[in-house]
């Protein structure tokens, strides 16, 4: 079963969007691009540098850094929905704040409340298989080229949420509880995602699927580079600390979304409102 295809029942917020015109309805997410795996990646490492960062040199505690980030997170998100149209600057901060929002709560669960990294991965495992059920069954279809309705932005962003939990998790289970150190399990989500690149050009891969799984398995490969990067050298890390991790990327985001904002590289069109094309 393919998961492009077009909504069988009229969409009741068609034609009645922010940012739509002349019936044209316009996608509230980037278009899949070299540059859009690049920032992603380097947010999930943000999110991990940034949430050691934060709680403990910063001195705020989990809880402290938790509030503090769903807040702007929900002003950043507010903004994102009133935009009815991608604005990199203000989509990529979304994903960024979620980046660090999502590892908080993965974080949280292990080391606050004591649940096991195997039980926090298999909950958040099925938080989002329940989302992206209930979200099929609403719109019929997963696919980011049709984020042009609230009720699909609304289930986008609620799944990259829970995407940022179970990576968390996952990459956590991986390279501390199985013992395979930061290196090697960066490598090995890295060899993972290229497997699904090849399933999908070469063995023809449901693209949303192939979407979806990579887009999971980036979080734990941005988080082990950051790990990898920041822990001290003590711990089977480069050293360099979160200051300077974090400080690094967040030069390298900021160029590529200006960049972005400026050439319009990864703006899709807009679509026509009646329906959706496959």
């Amino acid at each position: 079963m393919t998961y492009e295809t077009s909504a069988s029942q009229p969409d009741p917020e068609a034609g009645q969007l922010p940012g739509s015109r002349d019936g044209l309805r316009r996608n509230r997410v980037p278009a899949v691009t070299v540059h859009f795996w690049i920032i992603k990646v380097l947010c999930t490492t943000v999110g991990e540098t940034a949430a050691d960062l934060l709680s403990e040199k910063a001195g705020l505690g989990p809880a402290g850094v938790s509030v503090l980030m769903s807040a702007l997170l929900a002003v950043v998100l507010v903004i994102q929905f009133r935009s009815g149209a991608y604005r990199p600057g203000v989509y990529w901060s979304a994903v960024a704040l979620i980046s660090v929002v999502g590892t908080l709560a993965g974080n949280n669960l292990t080391d606050s409340m004591g649940v096991p990294l195997e039980t926090s991965t298999s909950v958040c495992a099925i938080v989002l298989a329940v989302v992206f059920v209930i979200w099929y069954r609403r719109e019929r279809t997963l696919s980011i080229h049709h984020i042009d309705t609230t009720s699909r932005e609304s289930f986008y962003w609620l799944a990259v949420l829970f995407t940022f939990a179970l990576g968390t998790a996952a990459g956590d289970l991986m390279s501390e509880y199985i013992g395979l150190g930061y290196w090697l399990s960066a490598v090995l989500f890295a060899a993972a995602i290229t497997a699904v690149a090849i399933a999908h050009f070469a063995l023809d891969l449901d693209a949303v699927w192939s979407f979806w799984i990579a887009y999971i398995l980036t979080r734990p490969l941005g988080a082990s580079i950051g790990d990898y990067l920041s822990q001290p050298t003590g711990d089977g890390g480069l050293g360099l600390g979160t200051i300077v991790t974090s400080a690094l990327f967040l030069e390298v985001i900021l160029g590529l979304v200006i960049d972005l904002s400026v050439t319009r590289s990864d703006v899709a069109e807009p679509e026509h409102a009646s329906g959706h094309a496959a």
